[in-house]
């Protein structure tokens, strides 16, 4: 009934590839897309600083940048199951068997109200149908307050999120081991705030997963010179 159902909704929806708009026979990424995308490495994959653990299999930039910001802003909700897709291989990737929860990061009643949807429960619920499990509301957004796009500076960044999170449920949360969910990581400072949440409410751990993170170009650059010497190597 699951497959017919799936059939039915291609037919009627076609799934396109989230960068190009290509109509595809299934969801996914088309194959001119996949082999242009800016792929995040995969040592660097999965990074931890400090208190945060982050993975995310893009760099945030280009038709990335383009596809993100049409599912966060321009109505693209369909984006999200392509996106999502890429998000769940990720998570297997790089945190297989190191989570039993999923979550993800909310948005204000305010902005649900205005925007239609939350883009992050939107990746949180199509990477999860992959694992036929569903997310789990563990937090809840109290304020509005300033979007975090228009802030550059990293300590604004942190002082604008700061107490705009509450638990959902504390009960739900003691003793999980959580997968928070997000569309980008720049600075982190969202995820962060996220993540004190979640472990002052008893989380046993919080590993945090999104479809892009900010280009670090230093390590961008080290990595590209790695792998020309690699690519050297093998021609030698």
């Amino acid at each position: 009934m699951k497959k017919l159902t799936e059939t039915i909704l291609n037919l009627v929806f076609p799934p396109k590839c989230p960068f190009c708009g290509k109509v595809l026979d299934a969801v996914g990424v088309c194959p001119p897309c996949e082999k242009a995308l800016p792929w995040i490495p995969e040592e660097q994959a999965a990074l931890s600083e400090g208190d945060l653990t982050c993975a995310a299999p893009l760099w945030y930039e280009g038709n990335v940048r383009e596809a993100l910001l049409r599912l966060k802003f321009r109505g693209g909700s369909a984006l999200a199951e392509p996106l999502g897709e890429l998000l769940a291989q990720c998570a297997a990737e790089q945190f297989g068997g190191e989570f039993d929860t999923v979550t993800w990061v909310p948005v204000s009643r305010k902005r649900l109200k205005r925007r239609g949807y939350d883009q992050s429960r939107l990746l949180a619920e199509a990477a999860c149908r992959r694992w036929d499990t569903r997310p789990v509301r563990l937090l809840t957004k109290i304020q509005d307050n300033p979007a975090q796009s228009g802030l550059r500076n990293e300590a604004a960044r942190r002082v604008n999120v700061l107490g705009v999170y509450d638990p959902a449920e504390s009960e739900t949360i003691r003793g999980r081991r959580i997968l928070l969910i997000d569309d980008i990581c720049t600075t982190g400072a969202t995820l962060r705030e996220c993540v004190r949440v979640l472990r002052d409410n008893g989380a046993a751990a919080v590993l945090c997963l999104t479809v892009a993170k900010t280009p670090n170009n230093e390590k961008k650059e080290k990595n590209s010179q790695i792998a020309s010497c690699n690519q050297g190597n093998t021609q030698v």
